[in-house]
């Protein structure tokens, strides 16, 4: 049992968020994903190649030197091609994803289950709000025309509450956060501001970079940056404002952000599917099937491509903390 400590209990209940050392181990459950992506990467790369995109597929170069000569050539940050979830909007028959089973295997990581267990009970669903988050260094990254931005920079001020549905308001959501690469303060590791819970779910600005919360709603002076090493997860409350910082270093920030709650509760994106990563009362509910998994978002890419997407934003730019 990897179960929490009482303490690291206390901190999570007073700070709205607790990091964990050494919770996984980087050769045995970090690197088989690792791999995996370069196999994606390979994919990606030759995809680009064949549409004439970029000169070449890079094969030489190591993946985060690879994956920013690629992007700087093409001139797009293509994320979509690595994620394991679909995008809200624009779903098509031939979106890309990944949802390969090393990808799943961390899903049901046993220390993360028995971790969340300590916080929210047995009964956990895996809530498909998930992604992976490769963040190029800026100086390299293609920028958006029409803002001259960085097409994928820093992660503005949020709560994860913010980015769900309304149903999902009092969802135990508990984010799982990691990286697998070393996450530091020059390369764009999270912030949090700590005891903010009690604020409640703020006001979420829409805005180029995505939605943002307007830093005179919160205490955005106390925010705490969280460098942290590869092994090491980050258990945070659905309310806890947080933020990326940007990537000034030469190499690429890569961490995985997952999502649990109690099953049976909303989880603020009804059209995509989730799964019982565990259940003590029905441990036969549970999904062990990478391949199923993979079936699952299949069947909802079909699905969604067929029909008008479903709306995931509460938000409008009317509000007049917005203006």
């Amino acid at each position: 049992m990897a179960a929490l400590m009482p303490e690291q209990i206390e901190h999570f209940q007073n700070e709205g968020y607790v990091v964990v050392e050494q919770m996984l181990d980087p050769e045995r459950d970090l690197k088989p994903i690792i791999e995996e992506y370069a196999g994606v990467l390979d994919r990606f790369a030759g995809d680009l190649y064949a549409a004439d995109k970029i000169a070449s597929p890079y094969a030489d170069l190591p993946f985060s030197e690879r994956l920013t000569t690629i992007y700087a050539e093409s001139g797009k940050v293509d994320a979509q091609y690595f994620d394991f979830s679909l995008p809200q909007r624009g779903v098509t028959h031939d979106t890309p994803f990944w949802a390969g089973p090393a990808v799943f295997a961390v899903l049901r990581h046993p220390g993360l289950l028995d971790a969340i267990e300590s916080l929210i009970g047995p009964e956990i669903y895996a809530n498909p709000v998930q992604h992976v988050r490769m963040k190029p260094p800026e100086h390299l990254t293609p920028k958006d025309p029409t803002t001259g931005l960085p097409q994928l920079g820093a992660s503005p001020w949020h709560q994860d509450n913010g980015v769900v549905t309304e149903d999902a308001d009092e969802t135990e959501i508990i984010t799982v956060w990691f990286p697998l690469t070393e996450a530091t303060r020059e390369n764009g590791c999270l912030a949090v501001v700590p005891r903010s819970v009690e604020q409640g779910l703020l006001t979420h600005c829409p805005s180029g970079p995505g939605l943002h919360i307007p830093e005179q709603l919160f205490r955005a002076d106390d925010a705490v940056p969280l460098p942290m090493r590869p092994g090491s997860v980050l258990l945070m409350h659905r309310l806890t404002p947080h933020c990326s910082y940007s990537n000034h270093s030469d190499h690429v920030r890569w961490s995985f952000d997952l999502r649990y709650n109690p099953i049976g509760q909303p989880t603020g994106r009804a059209a995509f599917p989730g799964f019982i990563a565990r259940s003590r009362m029905q441990p036969e509910a549970e999904l062990h099937d990478a391949k199923e998994w993979r079936r699952l978002w299949l069947e909802t890419r079909a699905l969604l491509a067929e029909r008008e997407n479903p709306s995931f934003n509460r938000w409008r730019t009317e509000a007049a903390v917005c203006a």
